[in-house]
């Protein structure tokens, strides 16, 4: 494949906590967008390999999630949220391991926290008052989320308010009915108008593959989102009928290796909807590992989107620790 890069957009720097340049996007090539294509059976036994090629067991393990923890897009998006339920989201979010596992861990002096806490443009304010001084980015759902069914201009100023009030990432929605027209030039216009808007925020697309029918069609609309300059393409927006799966995930990191290949930049990856246990975090970051390296099991390069996911991990590291299972509500949901 051959991405001609375009010679009016440089490689943005690297933003603090980010070790490498972000994604400026590129010209876009239709080639590129329609050229390749998916075979679904492939997909299928390529992803249901994956949990049983590696098991991971122990401390191994528990390092495992460990890291998991750290890629965790803490959130809450739901219609009776308050400040006060962010503020204590942010609490979870600054502490996310009880005191007595972190110690038994060894990790006192190193706790890990979240990747960010992912909120509502009225809660990023209090989100980031409650996040003051803990190095934890807020993200702002944005252009009419979830739908993104709002006039682009009412979506810009959406995204340019919440960053206005801090917002250090931006998850956008994608006009589901241009990958469904096949309008990839109204795609990519839409996403580079939405990129411009985040100034110095990091946007990550929404691509929200439930609702686009087909692999082939989160192929496109994946690389499209990596030309107009998204910093991360997600999954879903957790509304969605199908959210996160293995196979959709699996075509979008392949879409992320084939863009690195053709441009150099590394966009970052985000399932989100329908992860909530310690075992769906391995198998995603499995496939991190298998199909991108090292690299994108680092906050900066992988999130998960969740919320419930953390309890369950948190009493996983407990019977690590303790050899014991704890009932549920010992630990506090996020």
């Amino acid at each position: 494949m051959n991405l001609a890069t375009d010679p009016k957009r440089k490689a943005a720097p690297a933003e603090p906590g980010h070790n490498h340049p972000r994604n400026s996007g590129i010209a876009f090539n239709e080639e590129a967008v329609l050229g390749p294509t998916v075979n679904l059976s492939a997909v299928e036994r390529r992803t249901a390999s994956l949990p049983a090629r590696r098991s991971v067991k122990k401390e191994y393990q528990a390092a495992w999630l460990v890291k998991a923890i750290q890629c965790i897009d803490l959130t809450t998006l739901a219609g009776d949220d308050t400040p006060a339920r962010v503020h204590r989201l942010c609490a979870k979010a600054k502490s996310p391991l009880r005191a007595d596992i972190v110690d038994a861990l060894g990790l006192a002096d190193d706790a890990p926290k979240v990747g960010a806490v992912c909120v509502y443009p009225t809660m990023v304010k209090p989100a980031v008052e409650a996040l003051t001084g803990s190095g934890i980015p807020v993200a702002s759902v944005a252009t009419g989320f979830p739908a993104g069914l709002m006039p682009l201009d009412l979506r810009l100023e959406e995204i340019r308010r919440a960053v206005a009030d801090g917002a250090g990432e931006i998850d956008i929605v994608i006009t589901r009915a241009h990958v469904l027209g096949q309008d990839w030039t109204a795609l990519y216009d839409e996403i580079a108008a939405m990129r411009a808007a985040c100034g110095p925020a990091h946007l990550k697309a929404i691509l929200a593959t439930g609702d686009l029918k087909t692999l082939r069609n989160v192929y496109r609309a994946s690389m499209t989102a990596m030309m107009a300059g998204a910093d991360f393409i997600k999954t879903s927006t957790g509304k969605e009928d199908v959210n996160a799966t293995l196979p959709v995930s699996l075509v979008m990191v392949r879409a992320i290796r084939d863009y690195l290949e053709a441009t150099g930049f590394k966009v970052g990856f985000k399932p989100a909807g329908g992860l909530r246990t310690a075992k769906d975090a391995m198998n995603w970051q499995i496939l991190m590992k298998e199909e991108l390296g090292r690299a994108w099991l680092e906050p900066d390069l992988f999130r998960i989107g969740a919320s419930s996911m953390l309890a369950d991990i948190e009493r996983q590291l407990e019977h690590y620790v303790t050899g014991r299972y704890a009932a549920l509500n010992r630990h506090a949901m996020a």
